[in-house]
């Protein structure tokens, strides 16, 4: 593999389209996304399952300055063509009150089609996560690198975890828009694979038994892009500000180029079962940073934030190849010392009293400096 073409990074964001008046989800993805073909930047913003939620992309990044610049960008424009037509947007992985019921499905045959297959569990599905991809062009690595970093999923997703409420209530969750989406029949951990062969015959069996129909229907929390020579991450909850998703990007990126490095130099690792790594999600889901983690090398519970360090230490060889360490390491120690996104919605809930004042909050940090 190419070293200067390995490890670029690509982020995706699926942001609320809010209605600024009652703070609820506004099915209005049609007003923002034509208003971005009429003025040529249509590839800027994308459709996504749901009316009430629309998708933005960066560019294929070299560094971390160029996640920021497009991130800034990208929401600098979807917040203004909201503004246009009299919408807001936020940033988080649940609406804290908005009900499902009430939202449209976006009228493409795709969404039509796990519609029609997924039912309710679709319906339900209102949800909003962060995708990073990284550059890794050689399929047999990347099958090694999904095998090596998937014992780090729990611990991505306690950073991470944007979704306390849902439908008015708050769920006891951290990321409860985990606990919608592992429902579906393809979704959570990836298995551990033998081979790239291993990864294609496991996907081709889901195919022919009609489990799916396209491999692009396979929602592991990681897995091998079939558009792109990316290894892609989809375990987050999109992230509240530019500076945590940054942060998450910087951190992604590392990880992969340590555990290539361990691939190359063929160091051993756990070979963790799914089930393990299922319930290790559920914890992380269910507690954040506030409770405890599986240390998946001796099998043992230990303090979230314990192991969140010792992932920052295990990659801070590659965060500072690539000068990153200190914009990663003091945006997780602000997150360490102030919270992260869904302790922080619980506090303003608690300190206002209801959920509108939650999505002001929402709103505000997703435009933190952006305007």
């Amino acid at each position: 593999m190419s070293e200067a073409a390995a490890f670029t990074i690509g982020v995706e964001e699926e942001y609320q389209i809010i209605n600024p008046h009652s703070r609820e989800l506004a099915s209005k993805s049609n007003k923002l996304v034509d208003s971005k073909q009429q003025d040529g930047h249509a590839q800027d913003l994308f459709y996504e399952m749901h009316r009430c939620q629309v998708e933005i992309d960066t560019d294929v990044c070299q560094t971390l300055e160029e996640v920021r610049r497009d991130l800034t960008q990208a929401r600098h424009s979807v917040i203004k063509a909201a503004q246009e037509h009299g919408l807001a947007i936020a940033a988080a992985g649940t609406h804290p009150f908005s009900r499902w019921q009430r939202q449209k499905i976006t009228p493409k045959d795709r969404y039509y089609g796990l519609n029609e297959v997924l039912q309710q569990l679709i319906r339900e599905l209102v949800i909003f996560g962060c995708h990073v991809h990284v550059g890794i062009a050689d399929r047999e690595a990347a099958v090694a690198i999904v095998n090596r970093t998937r014992l780090w999923l729990p611990t991505l997703l306690a950073l991470t975890a944007n979704s306390p409420f849902w439908a008015g209530c708050d769920t006891g969750y951290s990321s409860y828009r985990m606990e919608l989406w592992c429902r579906l029949p393809t979704a959570g951990p990836p298995p551990h694979f033998s081979h790239y062969a291993d990864y294609r015959e496991l996907i081709q069996n889901l195919i022919e038994t009609k489990i799916t129909d396209d491999p692009t229907k396979v929602y592991w929390d990681i897995r091998l892009s079939e558009r792109y020579p990316t290894v892609e991450f989809r375990v987050a909850d999109v992230c509240g500000t530019v500076d945590e998703a940054v942060m998450y990007a910087g951190i992604i990126r590392a990880l992969c180029q340590t555990c290539y490095q361990e691939f190359q130099a063929e160091k051993p690792y756990p070979k963790i079962r799914s089930e393990m790594l299922k319930a290790g999600l559920w914890q992380a889901a269910r507690y954040g940073i506030q409770g405890e983690l599986i240390d998946f090398s001796n099998l043992r519970p230990v303090a979230a934030t314990d192991t969140i360090q010792t992932l920052l230490n295990y990659i801070r060889p590659a965060l500072e190849a690539h000068n990153d360490w200190d914009t990663v390491s003091k945006q997780v120690e602000h997150i360490l010392s102030k919270g992260n996104s869904a302790q922080r919605q619980r506090q303003i809930y608690e300190t206002k009293g209801n959920y509108q004042a939650v999505v002001d909050y929402l709103i505000e940090q997703t435009m933190q400096g952006i305007l």
